[in-house]
């Protein structure tokens, strides 16, 4: 139970993914990048797979980049910060790609690269309560490596507003713009995605399976090595940066960013 990211299946052939990490609200550090490759490593040689279902532990979904855990990433060198950033962006593609429905419930905050997981997901519902933010730029990062979700998600539109400002909206916005399919009140979230994981079920597997395959070949998400690498050295580049640095010490310090106006 102390592993970041716990997985069972059921004898259905469903998946429960947790997020464990709920002191820190499941913000994500290498251990638990490590955690969700692992997870899908033992799924994708699970037979009679059906569905996979993302929680997080506690009160919130996932928030997004552990900032300590990228502060010491940052003082590390190239190669370093280059895996860390590969890591992370396989992950996110892995989970993208997996030939089976996937379906996130959400409750709390979804933050950064908690909402390029969402993006990667089939389905997303999310509790009323949930709060979404594309934040990296806050800290002088940047989300390149899960823009590409991100604009299947919710268009190219959605992504320059909510990108660049950084702002918190709601799941209500969140349905809006297409990062989230339902809405339903914190007290019914399990059961609805009980109804929905029940809908997934009367489908066939194989049929299921193509069917996300060929959708996938019109998206931008399904980028190629070439791609993925510029992504992953641009992502790993801008977390050494002096911004990041700037940012990163307003963090810790609580204090505004010497850009804020």
């Amino acid at each position: 139970m102390n592993k970041p990211v716990l997985h069972t299946v059921d004898p259905r052939g469903v998946a429960a993914v947790t997020f464990n990490r709920p002191e820190v609200n499941n913000a994500y550090d290498g251990a638990l990048v490590q955690g969700l490759h692992d997870a899908m490593d033992e799924l994708a040689v699970h037979r009679g797979l059906r569905a996979v279902v993302l929680r997080g532990a506690g009160r919130h979904f996932q928030a997004g980049a552990d900032l300590k855990w990228i502060t010491q990433v940052k003082g590390e060198s190239v190669e370093a910060n280059e895996r860390a950033s590969r890591a992370t962006a396989l992950a996110v593609h892995r989970l993208n790609t997996l030939p089976v429905p996937t379906l996130a419930l959400v409750q709390g905050a979804c933050f950064g690269g908690g909402t390029g997981i969402l993006a990667a997901c089939d389905i997303v519902i999310a509790a009323e309560d949930a709060m979404f933010s594309i934040s990296e730029t806050r800290w002088g990062l940047m989300a390149g490596i899960i823009l590409p979700q991100l604009a299947d998600a919710i268009g190219a539109r959605q992504v320059r507003r909510y990108a660049l400002s950084g702002e918190r909206f709601g799941a209500r916005e969140a349905r809006r713009v297409g990062l989230v399919h339902e809405v339903v009140p914190a007290a019914e979230l399990q059961a609805a995605g009980e109804r929905m994981v029940d809908q997934l079920l009367q489908n066939a597997p194989e049929a299921n399976a193509q069917t996300k395959a060929a959708a996938l070949e019109f998206a931008w998400g399904a980028v190629d090595e070439a791609v993925l690498e510029r992504l992953v050295a641009q992502h790993a580049a801008k977390r050494r940066s002096a911004e990041a640095t700037e940012g990163l010490a307003s963090f810790a310090e609580k204090r505004a960013a010497r850009w804020t106006a």
